[in-house]
């Protein structure tokens, strides 16, 4: 058996692997990845905006809509596509093309599965985030140039979710309780983390609840780079920050852990 050139050069090859898959089917994912957010962002951001712009809402502090709500959804648009990559292609390669299995048979380890796995992840939110981020900007909603910093900032906020849910994906036989995530996980947080309007307009009750998931500091962090207003509160902006690296730090720990077991069961 071939060693690989380097200690850590499986995890271009899982890369590449992934890569060239989504060549085969980068099609399929157009609509999804950014149709559907230019649509929303038209709908409610032009549309259902020039109704919130003329109530003057105190709660927007006299910004647009369209500027409020661009940012959130850049960084709702990047957990969204990275729950999907780290379900069901994980899941596929574990169970039902045991691709991974067969890529463990070579010095391909467990660990350079999950990371290769990862990255490409990481490189197909930068692709998604940096698209939508022209389009943000093509719709006159970018108030800073520091929305260039927005695009790692949603793309660290997708992998905040592809990690912890890449661990779950290894456990699976099935993809049934994906339904579940996605339903009762990635929905609800799309709608209640700060993309639509203020978490402050939350019941007192229920801010909390919003405060602890990674897409409201994801929603949170990308929105002051959009805005331009980081520089105020550059302590908040760390914060944000660190709870998104902890997130992706502990998932990918997890993932390494579930991933490692299901190949060596076999």
């Amino acid at each position: 058996m071939t060693a690989l050139a380097h200690p850590r050069s499986g995890i271009g090859r899982v890369f590449e692997h992934r890569f060239m898959q989504y060549r085969r089917s980068y099609r399929a994912s157009i609509f999804s990845s950014f149709l559907t957010p230019v649509l929303f962002l038209a709908a409610m951001g032009v549309g259902l905006g020039s109704y919130v712009d003329g109530s003057t809402s105190p709660a927007l502090a006299g910004l647009s809509y369209l500027a409020f709500l661009a940012p959130g959804l850049l960084a709702a648009t990047c957990m969204q596509s990275a729950a999907f990559e780290a379900a069901f292609p994980i899941m596929s390669g574990l169970v039902w093309s045991r691709t991974f299995h067969a890529m463990h048979a070579t010095p391909i380890d467990g660990r350079d599965i999950v990371l290769g796995n990862f990255a490409w992840i990481g490189a197909r939110m930068v692709l998604v985030a940096t698209v939508f981020t022209v389009i943000i900007v093509l719709f006159g909603a970018a108030a800073s140039p520091l929305i260039v910093l927005a695009i790692p900032a949603a793309a660290l906020t997708g992998l905040a979710f592809a990690a912890p849910i890449m661990a779950f994906a290894a456990t699976q036989r099935t993809p049934n309780k994906f339904n579940a995530v996605f339903r009762f996980g990635i929905t609800p947080l799309f709608l209640f983390s700060g993309t639509f309007y203020p978490v402050d307009s939350l019941p007192a009750a229920i801010q909390p609840l919003a405060w602890v998931t990674p897409l409201y500091h994801g929603v949170a962090l990308t929105r002051a780079l959009s805005l331009g207003t980081v520089g105020g509160a550059p302590g908040l902006a760390l914060i944000h920050l660190a709870v998104l690296l902890a997130f992706i730090a502990v998932g990918l720990w997890f993932a390494y852990r579930t991933v490692g077991k299901t190949l060596l069961r076999g």
